[in-house]
């Protein structure tokens, strides 16, 4: 198709019917400065464009914040190992360049998930030579499965109309690009022949706009990048530290093994929270046990015997459904029992009795479960509230006139409860906040449903995030049981059918 020819002479009119007005910019300015306004007009200029250049910037601020662009976080429930694998993930994604990773270049998004896992795997596997590949395939495609829908999940949530845009949009729109580019150049390029002051003062808005957007643009850009890192992280670390199952399924839903053979699946239709009594022998754990459950279920005064644990339900406004356990006396319970009953438990009340010295017991045991809890930071320790018990033994014995201020203390008695308090949280090495003084005697109740169950209510968050992970243990045991067993079936239904199949 051939070119239609430049006509010169209707270039020339043109040029002539607009000379007038293109001049008129450049006389305005031969007026001020003739009438001495022009120093006036240039301050007022100044002063607008600073005017305008704060309102834009005002305006970039407000469309961040707008935009309400959240990152997400590690799992609330991960042990310290797991916490400490994050942070690897955090700083991979804190010191993401939008410009060094391009959306639209999917090797290199690859290779940025791969540096995730990568920097997760060698957390898990310091002295492997390859870490990134000690996981197995299922578990591979389960991290890009759950990263991708997390990662759809929040693009449509924090990005408007993000699906209804498609990807043939998208790319039709980058084809039309260079060529609008160029006519909207040529159009700028025509706007400031003819008027040239107001072109200069549109290109300055139009560099102000561009700025915001390309700012408001790139944090989109980076907000996205960070997420595909955290979420490939976040995966990879449920992976490697061997909690990640394949089943999305709360693993809280049903109970597990240890709780179904200690109350009936009527009772329990859920995973309960597990709070394990502690205590030296005549310390007070039964009348501790009715008192919590308002009901004489346990045995009291009875000669001490060394038995399983007895549970019993609990079920007190605010609290989530929970099994008590009544464990034996710290004084003939060995070690490896102590230690597995508190990692089945979720929160502890460790029971002392006030007008009792003698806690080397406790503090033995004490210092058990805390080197067992440093020793395996792939755990979580379950929070523990001392109960000092038998507060009205405490001298002198005939005085019982509660309540008793303990932060001001003007009785007697009310300064040997402070005085056994500081005692007890000095031979345990804990904080006096994690001791509750109470008296667990019939008709003397007291300190138990208020400063006792608030200890217990404050600790709830701490001992569920205990549970969800112990939940996810078991759960992982009976996902590879059953996978176990149904690929034992497989294979021997092939093995039966191999005899028929070589003889066809």
């Amino acid at each position: 198709m051939s070119r239609l020819p430049l006509d010169r002479l209707r270039l020339l009119a043109l040029a002539i019917g607009l000379a007038p007005l293109a001049a008129l910019p450049a006389l305005g300015l031969l007026w001020l400065w003739q009438q001495q306004h022009l120093p006036w007009w240039l301050g007022a200029l100044g002063g607008c464009a600073l005017l305008g250049y704060a309102l834009h910037a005002w305006l970039d601020r407000r469309a961040r914040v707008l935009l309400t662009l959240v990152p997400s976080g590690p799992a609330p429930h991960w042990p310290p190992s797991a916490q400490a694998a994050w942070e690897r993930v955090e700083a991979l994604a804190a010191g993401l360049d939008p410009d060094d990773w391009p959306l639209d270049d999917g090797g290199r998004l690859l290779r940025l998930g791969r540096r995730a896992v990568e920097a997760v795997a060698q957390h898990y596997h310091p002295q492997a030579g390859e870490p990134v590949w000690e996981l197995s395939v299922p578990h591979l495609l389960r991290i890009v499965e759950l990263a991708a829908r997390d990662l759809g999940r929040e693009l449509r949530e924090q990005i408007p109309w993000s699906e209804r845009v498609s990807i043939g949009d998208l790319l039709q729109a980058r084809r039309w690009q260079a060529r609008a580019q160029g006519a909207y150049r040529l159009w700028r390029a025509g706007r400031l022949l003819f008027d040239p002051l107001s072109a200069l003062l549109r290109e300055a808005a139009g560099h102000l706009q561009g700025q915001a957007f390309g700012a408001v643009r790139r944090d989109v850009v980076r907000w996205l990048l960070q997420e595909y890192v955290r979420r490939t992280g976040r995966y990879a670390i449920e992976v490697y530290g061997g909690r990640l199952l394949f089943d999305d399924a709360d693993p809280r839903a049903r109970p597990t093994p240890a709780s179904a053979a200690e109350l009936a699946a009527a009772a329990a239709p859920a995973e309960p929270l597990r709070i394990l009594v502690l205590g030296q022998t005549k310390a007070g754990k039964s009348s501790l046990v009715n008192a919590l459950c308002g009901a004489p279920l346990a045995a009291v005064d009875v000669l001490p015997v060394h038995a399983a644990p007895r549970a019993y339900r609990l079920e007190r406004e605010g609290l989530t459904a929970a099994l008590v356990r009544d464990g034996p006396g710290l004084d003939a319970l060995p070690a490896a029992e102590l230690l597995g009953a508190a990692r089945d438990a979720d929160l502890i009340l460790w029971v002392c009795a006030a007008h009792r010295a003698d806690r080397a017991v406790d503090r033995r045991c004490l210092d058990a479960l805390r080197a067992d809890a440093a020793a395996h930071p792939e755990r979580r320790a379950p929070p523990l509230v001392v109960v000092l018990a038998h507060i009205d033994r405490l001298r002198p014995a005939a005085e019982w006139q509660p309540p008793y201020d303990l932060r001001d203390a003007h009785s007697t008695k009310a300064r040997h409860i402070a005085a056994a308090l500081a005692a007890v949280a000095t031979d345990l090495v804990l904080p006096p906040a994690d001791i509750v003084p109470v008296c667990l005697a019939a008709g003397r109740l007291y300190n138990v449903d208020d400063a006792l169950w608030g200890a217990v209510l404050e600790r709830q968050d701490e001992a569920d995030r205990v549970r969800t992970l112990r939940c996810l243990d078991a759960a992982r045991r009976d996902e590879r049981r059953t996978l176990r067993w149904t690929q034992l079936r497989r294979a021997g239904r092939v093995l039966a059918e191999l005899p028929e199949r070589l003889g066809g």
